[in-house]
Order: structure tokens, then sequence, then C-alpha cells
């Protein structure tokens, strides 16, 4: 491995006009392809295998007018202060508003509030439902301008009017903290490198991958049904990867530039030692964002698809474009420890000899290895106490922040419906199968009728083969309640028994249903998918550090950092710890995806700093070392540019807590603070305190093992010999 990457490096450094103009047509012919291709919104959700689902598929069938996964709108109306929605001059607004509404040609229908008894006891909340022939994410904006204009009318008139539902998903916003994320990357890069040119580097490369990688998902975006949130995961994972990977490698460059090395050879072992590291780190992101299809949700599937391909696109361009961009660099790039003089090159140092802060802190820690392990462990068991609490759910209207018309519109309903209107159940009765389906119909509405937490049962509306009805149950909770889950619960025991009494069988689907579906899905596939991911990853590991208590203990470490930064997003958006500082309006339970998503990409980066910085410590383990200096050796090379890629990867993360989007602002907090859990307190004061440890049991692989595993050779060693003149024509016959 490092051998033909060595090669590689030197071969992209010898001939970078070639591979410059490569990237540079890839990136133009993406960026074409996401130009011309057309306009497509955020995925389709569907849920395979789950009830709800089943619900969903059988009224397509039964009612095919219907638009069963249609697009909903509710355009809420309160009249004035003291003022009635029965009033005349009120009455006759609404329904001009109405007859407004009713006019877009994807809309199905529209429920008049007066006829479908849709005015609240005390008349003062009425509303007006749309129904549309297509889903919220394949609506045009044609129509989304109709019903904001409907609603805008009915205000000008004097109402007050909000409007909520499906319909309004909008492309999630995260604002200029993305723009700040970058910017702190930036100057994170100066600062370690002392330079403007090579601090650009990594910058310029990770914005040519995420471009690459971000206008290929638009491209084909309506072809796979990729949305919105699938490019923002794409953009947060691969800035953050890539701007880390070429960091590595540019830093392994300057360090062999300051053995003495000449540039293209510099290159070339940069390419093979530190290159060897960004192969196997992302094999790991790669191997944890793929391993989400799993889970068997399509939506989720293809963001951890798309985000892979971005992670493997960052890794080709750390390994060529990099060494190519130091080829035209040339002596503009300087070695480790070498300023330019802009920014205070030429300069003697204050302390010349004296050990930098990574060294002095390894050797603390080889000194005090249970102190410092125990304050660790102990600090982020800490932090994970909150998660015992964890609450999970998927956002609705509620969740908005109140400036929103979603919200106040949810907020509306509640008030004049009770809070259980906002996640009404739909109950499908099929009984095709049943001698007489009336029956079949009445008995469910009566049982359902006698269950707790129900306030509202409509008469079941048959289909036109009288064979399937719907029947629409109002809770007396909120959607998102426990309540609220046990009564669908409730409902499908009772649909068992009537199954078993009338030959009919009874689902239970709706926003809500599907959310609490969604929840158990998640739930039941998490033991599967961290099994399934962190063997593939511990296996991979125990190949790159030929160890077995190694990969034992990153696995064991990213575990500890995994359940502290899901302590630390029950605290912040669940109990609301922080919640102002992080602009959370509303705190409530976890989106239902946090816990399983975090597992797969955690994992992926937390395994980077352990390569990336063990792959060091191994490096010089071999070279002869004993284990307790290899452990400072690590550290001496390493620790800042970890620290480094640390603190861009949290400000590249953090920059998503500003987006409008309540699931990416979840997710950018908890992929930060796990960020800095792991390379903070995991990879640099656990890892080394448990080396130092282990001494020589660390590096411990059984024989039989050891003769089966294949020789990466991560560390280099085949490097060690003299340069190798011939290196581009042997790659290329290679």
């Amino acid at each position: 491995m490092a051998t033909f990457l060595y090669k590689l490096g030197r071969l992209a450094f010898r001939r970078r006009h070639f591979v410059a103009l490569l990237w540079v047509a890839l990136l133009t012919l993406a960026g074409v392809g996401a130009a011309s291709a057309p306009a497509a919104g955020n995925t389709s959700f569907s849920i395979p295998g789950t009830e709800a689902q089943k619900a969903f598929d059988l009224l397509e069938q039964r009612f095919p007018g219907m638009s069963a996964d249609g697009a909903t709108a509710r355009v809420v109306f309160k009249a004035h202060d003291g003022g009635k929605m029965t009033d005349a001059g009120t009455k006759a607004t609404v329904e001009k508003t109405v007859k407004e509404l009713g006019s877009g040609s994807e809309v199905a229908s529209v429920a008049d509030p007066y006829r479908g008894h849709a005015v609240s006891r005390n008349g003062t909340v009425a509303y007006a439902s749309v129904k549309y022939k297509v889903s919220g994410m394949e609506l045009q904006d044609s129509s989304l301008d109709a019903l904001k204009a409907a609603a805008q009318h009915a205000r000008d008139a004097g109402l007050t009017v909000e409007v909520g539902g499906d319909a309004l998903n909008a492309t999630p916003e995260t604002g200029s903290s993305e723009v700040i994320g970058i910017a702190i990357a930036a100057v994170v890069l100066v600062i370690t490198f002392g330079s403007l040119l090579a601090a650009g580097l990594p910058l310029l490369t990770a914005l040519i991958g995420v471009g690459i990688g971000v206008s290929s998902i638009t491209a084909l975006a309506s072809t796979l049904d990729l949305g919105s949130t699938t490019s923002t995961l794409a953009t947060m994972i691969g800035l953050a990867v890539g701007i880390d990977y070429a960091l590595f490698i540019v830093s392994r460059y300057r360090a062999e530039l300051a053995e003495g090395r000449e540039r293209e050879e510099a290159a070339g072992r940069a390419v093979g030692t530190a290159g060897s590291a960004v192969v196997f780190a992302g094999l790991t992101v790669v191997i944890a964002l793929v391993g989400l299809s799993v889970v068997d949700i399509p939506m989720l599937t293809k963001m951890g698809v798309a985000a892979a391909g971005t992670v493997a696109i960052a890794v080709l361009i750390a390994l060529t474009l990099i060494p190519a961009l130091l080829g035209y660099a040339g002596r503009k790039v300087k070695p480790t420890g070498e300023k330019s003089r802009l920014l205070g090159g030429g300069r003697a140092p204050k302390n010349p000899g004296r050990p930098n802060m990574g060294t002095r802190w390894a050797r603390f820690v080889v000194r005090r290895p249970v102190a410092v392990l125990l304050l660790g462990v102990v600090g982020l068991g800490a932090a994970a106490l909150p998660a015992t609490s964890l609450e999970l759910g998927l956002p609705d209207d509620g969740s908005q922040p109140t400036s929103t018309t979603q919200r106040r519109a949810y907020d509306l309903l509640s008030e004049g419906f009770g809070p259980g209107f906002n996640g009404p159940l739909m109950v499908v009765v099929d009984a095709k199968g049943s001698a007489d389906p009336k029956a079949a119909f009445t008995e469910v509405g009566d049982e359902i009728k006698g269950l707790k937490d129900v306030v509202t049962v409509t008469p079941a509306a048959p289909n036109k083969t009288g064979d399937t009805a719907t029947i629409t149950v109002v809770p007396d909770s909120k959607p998102s309640s426990a309540t609220t889950e046990e009564l669908v619960h409730a409902i499908r025991d009772k649909g068992t028994d009537i199954a078993r009494d009338t030959d009919s069988t009874v689902l239970v689907t709706g926003s809500t249903a599907m959310n609490i579906d969604v929840s158990q899905k998640l739930n039941d596939a998490l033991l599967p998918y961290l099994a399934l991911v962190v063997g593939l990853a511990f296996l991979l590991l125990i190949v790159v550090f030929r160890s077995v208590l190694v990969p034992l203990k990153a696995a064991l470490g990213f575990l500890l950092s995994v359940l502290a930064a899901l302590g630390a997003v029950v605290a912040v958006f669940q109990w609301g710890w922080l919640s102002g500082l992080m602009n959370v309006e509303q705190t409530g339970p976890v989106m239902s995806m946090m816990p399983i998503f975090m597992v797969g990409v955690v994992f992926g980066l937390a395994m980077d700093y352990e390569v990336f910085l063990v792959t060091r410590m191994r490096e010089a383990y071999v070279h002869g070392e004993s284990p307790g200096q290899a452990v400072v050796t690590g550290f001496r090379h390493g620790a800042r540019v970890v620290t480094a890629a640390a603190v861009i990867m949290i400000a590249v993360f953090s920059g998503f807590i500003g987006s409008s989007e309540a699931m990416v602002k979840m997710i950018g907090f908890g992929l930060a603070i796990a960020v800095f859990f792991d390379a903070f307190v995991v990879r640099m004061a656990i890892v080394p305190a448990v080396l130092a440890l282990l001494g020589r049991r660390a590096w411990w692989l059984p024989k039989w093992l050891d003769r089966a595993l294949p020789n990466v050779d991560v560390e280099g060693e085949g490097l060690r010999g003299a340069a190798d003149p011939d290196a581009e024509k042997e790659l290329v016959r290679a």
C-alpha cells in the first residue's frame, strides 16, 4: 500500500498539469450536469415493512383518486377579538378563500370548514383542509405561491390566518453560520502551517471535492429521487473530511521537507505514509455511511451512500490533487517549523529546542496514565448521563420556531380543537374477505370509541366497492406524546381481535403513526447496525495496526464518545439546557434517526483520528522505539495536526447549527460535540493512557493471525530505502 501510494504521489507531482486538468474537467462536467438536470425536491419518504406504509399502499389501490400520500395543508382562520367565524362578513371571506384555494391544477380537494364541521365549539377558530395530488416534496412552486397568496388575501380582509401541514416543507437554510465555520477552518489552517498558501491548499481541494460531490447529487437528484437533505449531509461530511485529509498530507509533506528531502520525494513519501492513513480512515467513514442501508429506510440509505461518495472523492483528491498542487507551489510551501515572511517567518524562535505542546502532554500522560484514564472515563460518563432519559420522535409543526406560520397554525388548532387535532390517526379497515363489511366497519369504530385518550371518531368512509373504509381518530394528547403512541398500539391490538371475529384487517396510518413506526424501526436496527459497522471497522483496524487490543480500545473509546454526545443532545434539545444559545425555540423528543445516524457518522470520523494518531505511534514502534517513547513520538508529530483537524471539523459541523431545519441543526450540534469528545478526550487522553498502561501488549497479535493478514504497510516500512527513480514507469506499467 505505502509503496504504491508513494509512486502515485510522485507521479501526481510530476504530471501535475494532467492531474489538475483532470479534476477541473470533472468539476466542470458535474457542474454542467447539475445545471442542466431537472429540478427535484426532497426525497420521497417511505418506510417499507411498517404497518403505516402498508396502509398507505392499500389506500393507493382501493382509493385510486384519494392521493393518500399527497401533500396536505391546513389553512387556519381566527376571528377578530369578540367575533365569531359564523359572522356574515367573516364567513364570506372564508368561503372566498376556499374557492381560491381550490383553483390550482395540483389541488385534489378543498374541504369547506362550514360544511365539514371544522369550526371550533366556541366559534373563534376554523380551518380549511387542502389536499394535493402530489406529495409535498413534488409540489411546484406555483402551487405553494397560490396557497400563500390565498392566505394573505384573507389576512388583508382582517382575519388572522396561518398555514400548516406538510405542503409547506421548505428546503433547509444554513445561513451565514456555515460560512463562519469555513472561515474558522481557514484561520486554524493558517496558524497550523504558518503560511497562507499551505493553508489554502486543503480549503481549495475540499471545496473542489464538495463541488463535484454535491453537483453530482444535484445532477442525479431527479433520477434517483435525492433531496436537499442529502446534499446538505454530503456538504457537511465532505467539507470536514476533505479539509482534514488534505491537512494530514500537507503536514506530512512539510515534515519530510524538514528532514532534508527533495520536494518530489517528500510528496511521494507524504502520500505513501499519511496517504495510507487517509485511505483507511476514509474506508471506515464509507463503511459507516453505506452501512446505513441496513436500516432499510430508503431516504437514510440515499443520504448515506451520497455522503460516502463525497468522502471517496475527498480521499482521491487528497492522494492526487494535493501532491499536484504542491508541485505548483514549489518553495512557497515551507518545511515544518518555518513560516512565510508575511506571518513572521525568518524570526528566531523564542525557546529553541523546547519540546512542543504535544510532546509535553504525551510525557505527562505516560507518567500519570491511571489518573488521566479515570478522569477521561468519568467525565464522559457524566456527560452521557442525560442519555438515560432519551426520548425519540420525529419533528412536526409543533417543533418549528414560533416565528413560522406552521407553528402558529399548530398552536391555533390546539387552542380551538385540542392538542391531538394536530396529529389525527387514520384507521384503514380492509373488509374484502368479510361476509359483512359494513358490520366490520361499525365494530371497529365502536371499539375505538371505548379506548382511552380518544376525543373524536368519525364514521367510516367506504370506497366505491364498499370493501375498504377509512376512520379518522383524533387523540386527546399531542402527536409526539407517549400517550398518543400508546393509543396507536391499543388500536392495533384491538384490530388483531377484530380481525379474528370479522375476517377483516385493521391498519393504523397517518403522519403520527408513521413517525411511531419509523422510531420503532430505527430502534430495532440500532444494535445490528452497530455490530455490522463496528465489526467491519474492527477487522479493518486489525489489518492497519496489526494488533487486537488497539482496535478494541478504539471501538470502546468510540462508544464513550457517542454516548456522551447523545447525552449532550438530550440536555440541549430535550431538556433545554443552553437552548437560547443554540437557538432551539422548542424542546421535545430527540429525532428518531439521531442515535443510529450518530453511530454511523461519528464512528467513521472517530476512526479518522485513531488512524492518523496511532499510525504515527505504530510507525515509531516498528522503527525500534519503546512503547512509551512511541506514544510521545506519535504526539510530537501528530498532536498539533490532529488538534487542528478536530477544530476544523468542529467548526464546519457547528456551522450547520444555524440551519432553519431542526434535523440539520441537531445533526450539526451532535456531530460537533461528538468530535470534540472523541478528539480531545478519547484520542488525546484516554488512548495514550491506555497504550502507556498496556506497553508492548498493545501491539500483540497472535502468530497465526499475523501470518493470515495481508501486510498493507501503513507505517511506510517499505519506504525506508532509497527513492525509486523508476517510480513513474512502474506505476504506469502496473
